[in-house]
C-alpha cells in the first residue's frame, strides 16, 4: 500500500534534500523519448497533482537517462559524460538501470562506459557495488531509515523521476504556480504534464516541468527550466519502462570474484556520529552557526564557520581561500554562479547558498538574522 507521499519510488536511495538539491543540476536542450502529442482526456492540475498523491506502485523497471550541466568547472570524479561515478551526477549524461518491487526491493544502477555503480536494497540488507574499484559495502538492517547518519549514495541528486517530482512538490505552496502543460509520448507512454513556476523573480528556476502516466499516474520525466530560457537546465527521464514486477533475482547481490567486501554497522556509525556530535557541542568556539532565512524556492543557507582549531587543516583551509580569492568581487564578497545556484562567500567569513540572484544573497546577507554573530 505503498503512496506517493509515504513511500516513493526508490526513496531509499536518495536522502530527502532541500528544493536547492532538485535544482543543483542541469542541462538537455533536447527532450528524452518524445515522440508526438498524443490526445488525451482533459485533466486539470489541482486532478493532476491528485494523481500524484494516490497513486499506488507496486513494481517497476525501467532505463533512466539523466542529464546535467550546472555550469561547473571540470572537476575529477565529479563530472564527466558516463562515469560510473554516483559523484559524477553532477555533470555530463548518464544512464541508470532501475528496478522496484515494492518498498522492501529497490535497486538503482548507474552504468558507465568502464564499469557501474550499483545500490542494492532487498529486506534488511542493503548493498552498494563499485565494479571499477571491486569494493562492495554490505548494510545489515534498514540503512539510511533508522539511521540518518547512513545513506547508500554519496549523491543527492535525484535518480529518477520519482525522486525528482518528490522533491519538486515538497516546494508547492502560495509561491508556486501550477498549471499544465502539453500532453507527450514518454518511453512510449501517453503523459500528461503539470508545471510549478516559483511566483518570486529573485528564484533562479523558471519552472519544473513533470510528465505524468495517463494511465499509472506517476512521474516518467522531471525537467527543470532555469528563469529566462526554454531550455532544460536538468532532465531526468525514462527512455524505457515496464510497470511489471521485476524478477526478485534483480535484488540478489552476490559480490564477484576479487571484491574486496566491507560489512558496515550502520547504528554503531550513527553512535559514532551521534557521540562526535556531541562532544563537537562540548566545545561551543568549535561548533559552526547556521540558519535558513526565507522558505520555498527563494530560501537561503547561511553558515559561519568559527575558525576556531582551523590550524589543523591548515593546507586545506589555505587552499581553499586562495581559490575563493579567485571568485570575482561584488555584493560584499566573492560569488560563484551557476544556472540554478548562486553562493556568496562573504567578508565577514559567511557563505551563504541558494538557488536564488547574486542579489538576493546580498540581500540576506545584510538581514539581521543571517548574522549568525
Amino acid at each position: 500500500m505503498s503512496n506517493f507521499t509515504s513511500r516513493p519510488v526508490l526513496r531509499w536511495a536518495v536522502p530527502a534534500a532541500a528544493a536547492v538539491a532538485v535544482v543543483g543540476a542541469g542541462v538537455a536542450a533536447k527532450t528524452l523519448a518524445v515522440a508526438a502529442e498524443p490526445d488525451l482526456p482533459p485533466r486539470t492540475a489541482a486532478q493532476l497533482l491528485v494523481d500524484l498523491q494516490t497513486a499506488r506502485l507496486d513494481g517497476l523497471s525501467g532505463t533512466v537517462v539523466e542529464h546535467a550541466d550546472l555550469g561547473l568547472p571540470a572537476i575529477p570524479l565529479l563530472t564527466g559524460d558516463q562515469s560510473a561515478k554516483l559523484t559524477s551526477l553532477v555533470s555530463g549524461k548518464h544512464t541508470l538501470r532501475v528496478w522496484y518491487s515494492g518498498p522492501d526491493k529497490a535497486r538503482v544502477s548507474l552504468l558507465g562506459t568502464q564499469g557501474q555503480s550499483d545500490v542494492i536494497h532487498n529486506g534488511t540488507d542493503t548493498w552498494l557495488w563499485d565494479s571499477q574499484a571491486k569494493e562492495a559495502q554490505h548494510f545489515k538492517g534498514d540503512a539510511g531509515a533508522e539511521h540518518p547518519g547512513v545513506n547508500p549514495s554519496p549523491s543527492d541528486l535525484p535518480k529518477s523521476p520519482q525522486e525528482a517530482a518528490d522533491l519538486a512538490l515538497k516546494a508547492i505552496d502560495p509561491t508556486t504556480q501550477v498549471t499544465t502543460g502539453n500532453s507527450a509520448k514518454i518511453a512510449g507512454r501517453n503523459a500528461y504534464e503539470l508545471v510549478l513556476r516559483p511566483r518570486d523573480t529573485s528564484s533562479l528556476v523558471g519552472e519544473v516541468r513533470l510528465a505524468i502516466d495517463a494511465q499509472e499516474k506517476v512521474p516518467l520525466r522531471v525537467q527543470v527550466l532555469p528563469r529566462g530560457t526554454s531550455n532544460a537546465a536538468f532532465e531526468v527521464g525514462f527512455t524505457s519502462v515496464s510497470f511489471a514486477r521485476p524478477d526478485d533475482a534483480e535484488f540478489t547481490f552476490n559480490p564477484p570474484a576479487g571484491t574486496k567486501v566491507t560489512e558496515g554497522d550502520p547504528a554503531k556509525l550513527a553512535q559514532e556520529q551521534q557521540g562526535k556530535a556531541q562532544q563537537h557541542d562540548g566545545n561551543a568556539a568549535d561548533k559552526p552557526k547556521t540558519a535558513v532565512i526565507g522558505t520555498g524556492w527563494t530560501s537561503v543557507f547561511v553558515i559561519r564557520n568559527s575558525g576556531a582549531g582551523s590550524g589543523a587543516n591548515s593546507d586545506e583551509a589555505k587552499k581553499a581561500q586562495d581559490a575563493i580569492g579567485q571568485l570575482p568581487a561584488g555584493n560584499g564578497g566573492r560569488t560563484f554562479n551557476s544556472k540554478l545556484v548562486s553562493v556568496l562567500f562573504t567578508d565577514d567569513g559567511r557563505v551563504l547558498i541558494g538557488s536564488v540572484t547574486p542579489e538576493k544573497l546580498a540581500q540576506v546577507a545584510a538581514d539581521p538574522a543571517a548574522a549568525l554573530k
